[in-house]
């Protein structure tokens, strides 16, 4: 037999569907099924109760109405009352009529049947049967009456628990989804974000134990990665004095080829240092940028222009105005361009479209674990990008952060690689 396919729909359905309604629904399918087993469990007891009391009533009326038939050699309905009595009647059970033949006395019960009844017969002289039909209309009455209160019952059995259900899971609803909440604030660099008292060590509680066990979690990376942005401000502010010596002193050196490359080092390394303390300022989220509204277009031209960089402009002339910090958005493409011109190929264009920013070269592209993961510290991706620290895109992305930027990384199907910056309108 050929399966229907099941809509993809249908299969999303238990997944969107929230915690607390999931418990409900479990609890009203399973109160459901407990008030069926006792349902039927009643019932059945209780039409076989019905069942007994009917063949008995037969039974006592077949022994009257065969004493009188016995004493009166009929059967007078003065004397056997409202029980209908027959001698060898057509309608009597084929199974009946032959136990009765057999010199059994024996009952027959139907209380499924369109005319619900209950038969009494027994042998009578002559290869006779005798036999006693006695309504049972009001028993199936009763039992149907039976049955819908059982379902009224178990409907509001199963109402109420699945309400109950819900009101119970909403708080686990609610605790769950604040410690869901509190490791994304955690996961977007809010280290300060706990999910608060309900969580403590040792409880019977489930989701208290897994609040406590996130916010000790979250206090644990908090004071590692503020230990490591201590580290790495105070390296990089020591370095700072033994450079600047460093510095004094390649300057006083004789011109020569050997001097160049030892400035160029001393150079490189202050520059390193400098990025360091910038990285430090950016994790430690004490950057404030001081707001301003220019138009985009020839803001970004100036910043080409300084930035060194032989690039081409395209919509210097956008006069659609950015909110922005100036000293950042320009520290933002200079980082892009020198990137552009060390790692990829000439010829380097930044385009301006709107509240947009895109500096594109003609190299390899942005490696893919790079698109994939995001820029990492001195890690600068394939061997084909060139050299270098790896802080100039982690950099760039800070802060754009601090300015409300955002900062998208593309392969272009043309080739090359291009990075996007956003900027909110004025």
């Amino acid at each position: 037999m050929r399966r229907l396919p099941v809509p993809a729909s249908w299969r999303r359905l238990p997944q969107s569907v929230g915690l607390r309604w999931k418990i409900a629904v479990l609890l009203a399918v399973g109160c459901s099924l407990v008030a069926v087993a006792i349902g039927v469990l009643i019932h059945g007891a209780r039409a076989r109760q019905i069942g007994e009391a009917a063949r008995a009533n037969a039974t006592a009326q077949l022994i009257t109405v065969r004493k009188v038939y016995e004493l009166t050699g009929r059967l007078d309905r003065d004397y056997v009352g409202e029980a209908d009595a027959r001698i060898d009647c057509p309608q009597l059970p084929r199974a009946l009529r032959t136990a009765a033949l057999d010199g059994q006395r024996t009952t027959y019960l139907d209380l499924s049947g369109a005319d619900p009844v209950v038969w009494a017969a027994r042998p009578v002289g002559g290869g006779h049967v005798l036999s006693v039909r006695l309504p049972l209309d009001d028993e199936r009455a009763e039992l149907a009456e039976l049955d819908r209160r059982l379902v009224a019952y178990g409907a509001s059995v199963v109402a109420l628990a699945a309400l109950g259900g819900a009101v119970l899971a909403s708080r686990l609803s609610r605790d769950l989804r604040a410690a869901a909440e509190t490791a994304r604030r955690i996961s977007a660099g809010d280290l300060d974000a706990r999910i608060g008292p309900s969580g403590r060590p040792g409880a019977r509680d489930e989701v208290a134990e897994l609040s406590w066990a996130v916010d000790t979690m979250a206090a644990s990376l908090q004071q590692r990665l503020e230990a490591e942005q201590r580290f790495t401000a105070d390296v990089a502010h020591e370095l700072r004095t033994p450079l600047t010596g460093l510095h004094t002193a390649a300057e006083l050196l004789p011109p020569g080829r050997p001097t160049e490359l030892v400035r160029d080092r001393v150079a490189a390394l202050r520059t390193l240092t400098e990025d360091l303390l910038e990285v430090a300022r950016l994790d430690a989220n004490r950057e404030e940028p001081q707001w301003e509204a220019l138009p985009l277009g020839p803001l970004v031209e100036s910043v080409t222009r300084r930035s060194g960089v032989a690039a081409e402009v395209i919509g210097a002339c956008e006069p659609t105005r950015v909110r922005t910090d100036v000293r950042r958005l320009e520290r933002i493409l200079a980082n892009l361009l020198a990137n552009a011109r060390r790692h990829g190929g000439d010829p380097v264009v930044v385009t301006v479209s709107g509240t947009a920013v895109t500096v594109r070269d003609a190299g390899p592209g942005f490696p893919e674990r790079l698109l994939r993961e995001g820029p990492q510290r001195f890690l600068t991706g394939a061997s084909e990008r060139g050299q270098g620290t790896g802080l100039g895109l982690t950099i760039a992305l800070g802060q754009a952060q601090v300015i409300g930027a955002r900062v998208g990384l593309a392969n272009p199907g043309d080739g090359g690689a291009a990075a996007t910056v956003t900027l909110p309108p004025a």
